[in-house]
């Protein structure tokens, strides 16, 4: 990223820097009901979309929510909604028409303990299953997930790229803490950062194909009221949008959803190792336990246990090699969550035996401390 321009330095909170990150990145429509732990995305954007002749719309509900985003998009906004688990659940059907369509859109889940309304201002990971298979049938998924406010607005920009790169909805999986907490970034006026917008065809509309498949996976998106007149439908659809019960339709069709997202996974995939080159002892952990592994390793190390850390900013899809990576160079890896092993079971079906996997679950509403995680490596090691 290349920075230039005057320096502006903010102190935000985990959901502000997601409202920067989105205007950065173009966004211009957002719909949504407030719902802690995610409601100040809504406040701020209620103000801020105005003053640059965007849209923000309050809805009735999130299923509502979630519709008017597609919609903004079929018409070529890039468009965002934000919500908590409850409404992250109200949202999964239409998430569903999203990716069948393939109708770019970001999705914020401020993540609290469930399930139902659960906790609504304590902290939790206990969606990442539900950003995964939260809507039935086969489908890839993109979901980040950040653990500083940096990370909140560099993986929103990244979210609304790789949405409309790739014609997917994405998920920004951030946790209470993160969301709420605040740090200093800095901004640079005029930073030079990639900004992806939807390939439009380049044929006269008699010709478009609105669902063909490319080398690359990803159709041409043509705006709504642009004179492409096209057909969209949740049911499973030709190349021309209509729908098939053809097999020699249906296959190639949702093996292409998966395909643009899977021969893309170094680019989408996104972590940090921290330490591991000679680490016998490796945490893998995302969101705010993630600074808390972080601190534990440091800690570790200074008491001559060889600590490191796996970060994963990218939940969905898997980041199975850097984690076989680690499995095969640590004798122990500690997976700790805020949930009751969500991302652990992953990491357990790619073991080949090599390291032994442990755990820590807490779901008390509480975060997973330093402590707690360097307690866990003295009882295991």
């Amino acid at each position: 990223m290349k920075k230039k321009g005057q320096k502006k330095e903010l102190l935000l909170q985990g959901n502000e820097a997601i409202v920067e990150g989105a205007l950065r990145a173009g966004c211009s429509f957002f719909a949504g009901y407030p719902i802690t732990p995610a409601t100040e995305v809504s406040e701020l954007l209620s103000v801020r979309l105005p003053q640059l002749d965007g849209t923000f719309i309050q809805m009735e509900d999130e299923i509502a929510s979630l519709g008017a985003v597609i919609g903004a998009s079929l018409a070529g906004a890039k468009a965002m909604t934000a919500t908590s688990g409850p409404g992250f659940s109200l949202m999964q059907e239409n998430l569903g028409f999203a990716i069948i369509a393939e109708v770019p859109c970001v999705i914020v889940d401020a993540m609290r303990g469930g399930p139902s309304t659960g906790l609504p201002t304590m902290p939790s990971q206990s969606d990442v299953m539900q950003a995964r298979w939260g809507t039935h049938g086969d489908h890839p998924i993109i979901a980040l997930c950040p653990s500083t406010i940096r990370e909140c607005y560099d993986l929103t920009i990244k979210a609304f790229n790789y949405s409309e790169k790739f014609r997917i909805p994405v998920v920004l999986l951030v946790d209470e803490v993160v969301a709420h907490m605040r740090e200093k970034i800095a901004i640079h006026e005029g930073e030079d950062i990639e900004i992806f917008n939807r390939i439009k065809p380049t044929v006269p509309p008699e010709w478009y194909i609105p669902f063909e498949d490319t080398p690359k996976g990803v159709p041409a998106m043509a705006n709504f009221g642009d004179g492409y007149r096209y057909h969209v439908t949740g049911l499973t659809h030709d190349i021309r949008g209509f729908p098939t019960s053809r097999p020699d339709e249906i296959d190639p069709f949702i093996r292409r959803l998966f395909r643009k997202v899977s021969q893309n996974f170094a680019e989408v995939q996104i972590g940090e190792f921290y330490q591991t080159d000679d680490a016998e002892i490796t945490i893998i952990a995302y969101g705010c336990v993630a600074r808390s592994a972080r601190r534990a390793a440091a800690d570790g190390r200074e008491r001559g246990l060889k600590v490191g850390v796996l970060k994963i900013n990218t939940i969905w899809p898997f980041m199975r090699t850097q984690v076989e990576k680690v499995l095969r160079t640590s004798k122990v890896v500690i997976v700790p969550e805020m949930n009751m092993g969500q991302i652990s079971r992953e990491v357990k079906r790619v073991n080949k035996g090599d390291a032994k996997v442990f755990t820590i679950n807490k779901v008390d509403g509480t975060i997973i401390t330093p402590q707690e995680i360097l307690s866990r490596i003295k009882e295991v090691y």
